[in-house]
């Protein structure tokens, strides 16, 4: 996992069509926002649909 510091007003840019800006910092919440192509869905981690196959977080037993 790549950890960045960003902020207010700062952008990452990942590959050629995506950009999330840092919008707010209030205490311990930020906002931000995301600029990606209609056909990119974005989603907040607890309504994501679960990600099957290659690339998919797998649950680690011990």
């Amino acid at each position: 996992m790549l950890v960045l510091s960003r902020k207010l007003g700062e952008k990452i840019v990942i590959g050629d069509n995506i950009v999330i800006t840092v919008v707010k910092i209030d205490r311990n919440q930020i906002r931000i926002g995301i600029e990606a192509p209609h056909d990119v869905p974005v989603y907040r981690e607890e309504i994501a649909p679960q990600r099957t196959g290659k690339g998919a977080l797998e649950e680690v037993t011990v």
